[in-house]
């Protein structure tokens, strides 16, 4: 019955001592002022003040609501702060890109120091969806290429990548001078991350719409499997940004798929907390760090 705005307009007539000051100060017009409290005086049954009085007389209900608006609004105001000034002294962590981790641990290493208050909390497991956790409130910032339809999740974008096709030097398809087609990998045997299949950008979108099922093998680790494709031993499909550096060492060769998978890193939190200082923070710094250090990525940085 009684609204906050209500209590500001009793605050305002008391502390300007008429209608016409108390609308400037509440940026409205006098008929608005004057026709709120009129609505108001008719749903409690009270008048609140003596009208053309100068300056304006409060009758004893209206003194009792102007006392009541001096105790609320200060808890209000205060309230209000409280909120702007809260924020996660601790930050749960998923990256759902297992072969992005070791990247941006330095991006995470400058947060900290930047922000020596804030402790990053970082899970890893292959076998879980962390971004079912975060809608459950068990993790504040899941790292994903992938956003889910109707979750009130909010997804600030990160930058983009590409997925490369990651072979031996020696593989066959590294002379191939057309693009690689879904047939050229029918018969290789694909070595993934122990994770559901259709989280695999590679799968969804080049292997799966082509009916193509090669011989998977799961690998735990990006060191790992890039010994093991560079041993022949098979091949598999990660971020170029993500093995520039195994490139550059003529371990590897990496090819483009298809006409180029490009994908979308994510940093996924709950809808209403990007704006949370330490949230804007931590994502600035992992777009910067990707600006700064990291190659065949496209920067998004100057859209935020």
């Amino acid at each position: 019955m009684i609204e906050i705005k209500h209590l500001r307009t009793l605050q305002a007539l008391k502390n300007n001592g008429s209608l016409s000051a108390a609308a400037i100060q509440l940026h409205q017009t006098q008929s608005a002022i004057s026709h709120q409290c009129n609505q108001l005086e008719k749903k409690i049954g009270f008048k609140l003040f003596i009208r053309k009085s100068n300056p304006i007389i409060f009758t004893i209900q209206g003194n009792i609501l102007l006392q009541l608006s001096e105790e609320i609004l200060p808890k209000i105001k205060k309230a209000i702060q409280l909120c702007k000034d809260s924020h996660h002294m601790i930050i749960r962590l998923a990256i759902e890109c297992h072969s992005c981790i070791q990247s941006l641990i330095p991006a995470i290493e400058t947060f900290q120091k930047n922000n020596p208050k804030v402790e990053v909390d970082f899970y890893s497991d292959t076998t879980f969806n962390p971004q079912q956790f975060l809608q459950k409130g068990e993790l504040d910032i899941v790292l994903t290429s992938e956003v889910l339809p109707r979750n009130n999740l909010f997804y600030a974008p990160i930058f983009d990548f590409e997925v490369r096709l990651v072979l031996s030097p020696k593989h066959p398809l590294v002379f191939k001078n057309n693009n690689i087609t879904p047939e050229d990998l029918a018969s290789e045997r694909f070595m993934i991350y122990p994770v559901q299949r259709y989280r695999l950008d590679i799968w969804k979108h080049f292997l799966q719409p082509s009916g193509i099922v090669p011989i998977f093998k799961n690998v735990n680790n990006t060191f790992l499997l890039i010994q093991m494709v560079s041993a022949q031993m098979g091949i598999t499909a990660l971020p170029h940004w993500v093995v520039e550096n195994f490139e550059h060492q003529g371990l590897i060769v990496t090819k483009r798929i298809g006409n180029g998978i490009w994908r979308r890193l994510y940093a996924a939190i709950r809808n209403g907390e990007q704006k949370e200082l330490v949230i804007k923070n931590f994502i600035h710094s992992i777009r910067l760090h990707a600006s700064v250090h990291l190659h065949f990525i496209r920067n998004i940085l100057k859209q935020y």
